[in-house]
This record gives C-alpha cells, structure tokens and sequence, in this order.
C-alpha cells in the first residue's frame, strides 16, 4: 500500500535515528566547543532530515521520482554536506587520528565508495526494489547515502587538503556525479517500473516526471558543486596571494 501523496508519515526508525545524532553532537559539543555558525548548520541538517523522514515529500516519494530524487539529494548530499561542516575543528581532528577513519575520508576512497553508492540504487533494479520494501531495503538505502555522503564531504571541510585540491575534488565529484540526472532527462522510456502510472493527481505521466527529475537533479548538482567549487577556487587564490604580499 503506498501512503496518500499529502500525508504526513513520521517514520519512527527514521525519528530514533535523528534523536541519537542529535544526542551524539550535544554530547560532543560538550568537549569540542561549537561555533554558533557550526550550531546553526547542524540544526539545519537536522531539519532537512526531519523534512525527508516526517513531512509529504516522504510520502510524495512513493509516487513521483521527481520527489524521490529530491529525497536522495538532501539524504546524499545536502544533509550530510551540513553534518560535517558543523563538526568542530578539534573534533574533526580526534576523529581523523582514527586510523580507520582516516582511510575512510581519503579522496581517492570516499569519492569512488559515495560514486558507487550513488550509482547502484538508482540502478532500476535496486530502486524498484528498495521501493516495495520500505521497512528494510529503503532505509538500508538512505542510510548508506548519509554514511557515504559524510565520507564524500569531510575532505571539503575538514580534510588537510589545500583548496586548490579541493575545487579539483569538488569539479571531478560533480563530473562522477551528474551522469545520473542527465541520463534519466533523456532515457525516451521510464526507467523504473515503480513508477510506470505516472502521478494522475498533476497529469504527470511516467516519462515527464522523469525527464523532470532528471533536469532538476542535474541543476541541482550543477548549481550547488559550482558554489563550493568557486568558495574552493576563491580560497586558494586567496591562500597563494598570502605568501606573495609578505615577500613585498
């Protein structure tokens, strides 16, 4: 049985999941003070999480793709970008002296495990099939998005790496990433069976609610990777430029 469209489904395993990550960084924040800046990220991660696990667009998932990419997008990209930027800096420094944490967040293993993870679901198969399970299989998804997700962006915003490194990081996890989107806006069939009855509500069939998901998940990802990478790009001009004003 799929949910009403509008409704509003809190999931409990989803809420039990955000009340514990709330916990851990209260607790954390105890010893490793947060900036206000930091705080303020955190809270808005925890409510991107709150929107895809309590309000209609959960529910919305179950009938048009377009809503489900949204999803996936906040679960992999937006949600876990704002985690880790809200980590404090000595935190993210007892962390990376984990060895096993350490080889997790190199760039050269986060990037392909977060490309594969991306990758994978939305092949029509594991989609569809994550879809008609729910309670297993579709969280089992969106946590491995979060948990990939982390990975990706720690070397962003606290990895040792120069900003130069990053904006490349950034430009190459945009170019891995975006294929995704592109295909599915010019696929001239509907990828997945799940959704091959369209959204009759909005006159929306198969094919144009995908072509739609398709087109904003690219834009999306262009739009947002192009932000951090010029926030990189500026950073490392700015870095290269220090050295050159203390010789003068």
């Amino acid at each position: 049985m799929r949910p009403d469209p509008f409704a509003w489904t809190p999931h409990p395993e989803a809420l039990a999941a955000i009340a514990l990550t709330v916990a851990a960084y209260a607790l954390a924040t105890r010893r490793h003070r947060a900036a206000r800046r930091q705080v303020a990220l955190f809270a808005a991660a925890v409510a991107l999480l709150l929107a895809t696990a309590v309000t209609p667009l959960d529910s919305l998932t179950y009938h048009l793709l377009t809503a489900h990419l949204l999803q996936n997008v906040v679960l992999a990209e937006w949600a876990p970008a704002l985690l880790v930027a809200a980590v404090p800096l000595s935190l993210a420094d007892e962390l990376d002296r984990l060895p096993a944490w350490r080889r997790l967040t190199r760039p050269v293993v986060a990037l392909p495990l977060w490309i594969a993870v991306y990758s994978l679901w939305h092949l029509p198969p594991a989609y569809d099939t994550a879809l008609r399970h729910p309670n297993t299989l579709l969280h089992l998804e969106h946590a491995s998005y979060l948990a990939a997700g982390v990975l990706v962006w720690w070397p962003v915003f606290q990895g040792r790496l120069s900003y130069g490194v990053r904006a490349g990081y950034l430009f190459l996890a945009f170019a891995l990433a975006s294929p995704i989107g592109l295909l599915l806006a010019v696929l001239p069939e509907p990828a997945y069976d799940f959704y091959a009855d369209g959204f009759e509500p909005w006159g929306l069939t198969a094919l144009a609610d995908q072509t739609i998901a398709g087109i904003t998940m690219a834009t999306e990802q262009a739009l947002g990777f192009f932000a951090l990478f010029v926030w990189a790009f500026f950073r490392f001009l700015r870095d290269e430029e220090r050295p050159a004003a203390e010789i003068v």
